[in-house]
């Protein structure tokens, strides 16, 4: 058996140009892109979905491995991966920031826990709602989809310079927008009805000056938030359906607006 050195670069090109979007997918996605897995775990991971969808992706261009063409062709499958596993953490970044909104309403702000999956601190309702949100996600299949619509981006954008994703900084600040709006959403019925007992005291407190109102209100006003959050859980769920296929639908727009 002869192999040249054209047959090797060509097989050479056919996994290398999928490995680097695959890998910075892995680097960005939600739960296997955190500090909890090393990075040597998702290199690997990244290494050994690489060999499994290899079979099923269109054929590789070869390039030059010297030039400043493949160098571009790099960049561009890192930019690709990496803004499809950011458009995916975004879903549950969503939930984090709404328990941040509802924690400062209720004067829970100042009790902050350290998160292990971005070495930041977060508050307590933050941390509850994004265990709730990882279970969810991982139970029902999200990152097996996430890696299927990563397959399907090697189709929409091909590699090569043909396939130069066009994607605008327009396109990406509507994905962080929508972290905003749908932590909003979420947090919004809590904050109403905080709000609603806050203007209650305050009527009280123009009433009877005499009160101690701060005495009275902080502590009311952290248990009510708190019955808030239990009776809110109940919709959790249906909140998480919502804000997935919104996810969903905001990748399939960036996918599109790289075509």
């Amino acid at each position: 058996m002869e192999i040249d050195l054209m047959q090797l670069e060509h097989w050479v090109s056919s996994a290398l140009w999928p490995l680097f979007r695959v890998m910075s997918f892995f680097m960005a996605m939600p739960i296997i892109g955190t500090q909890m897995l090393p990075a040597r775990l998702r290199l690997g991971l990244a290494l050994a979905v690489t060999a499994m969808i290899l079979p099923v992706l269109p054929t590789m261009p070869v390039f030059d491995p010297l030039s400043v063409h493949s160098w571009i062709i790099i960049a561009q499958q890192v930019v690709l991966g990496s803004l499809l596993g950011f458009s995916a953490t975004i879903l549950l970044q969503s939930f984090v920031a709404g328990g941040q909104l509802m924690a400062m309403q209720m004067g829970l702000g100042f009790a902050s826990m350290s998160d292990p999956a971005n070495g930041v601190n977060v508050v307590i309702i933050s941390q509850i709602y994004l265990m709730l949100v990882m279970m969810l996600f991982l139970g029902m299949n999200g990152h097996l989809l996430l890696i299927e619509i990563l397959v399907d981006s090697f189709w929409v954008i091909p590699v090569g310079l043909e396939g130069v994703s066009r994607i605008t900084l327009w396109e990406i600040a509507l994905s962080g927008g929508w972290l905003f709006m749908a932590a909003l959403l979420m947090a919004l019925p809590a904050v109403t009805a905080l709000l609603v007992v806050n203007f209650a005291f305050g009527i009280m407190t123009k009433a009877a000056p005499q009160l101690n109102i701060f005495a009275i209100g902080f502590p009311f006003t952290m248990l009510m938030g708190l019955f808030i959050v239990w009776a809110s859980l109940s919709g959790f769920f249906s909140h998480y359906q919502v804000f997935a296929a919104e996810a969903l639908n905001n990748i399939e727009q960036l996918l599109k607006a790289g075509r």
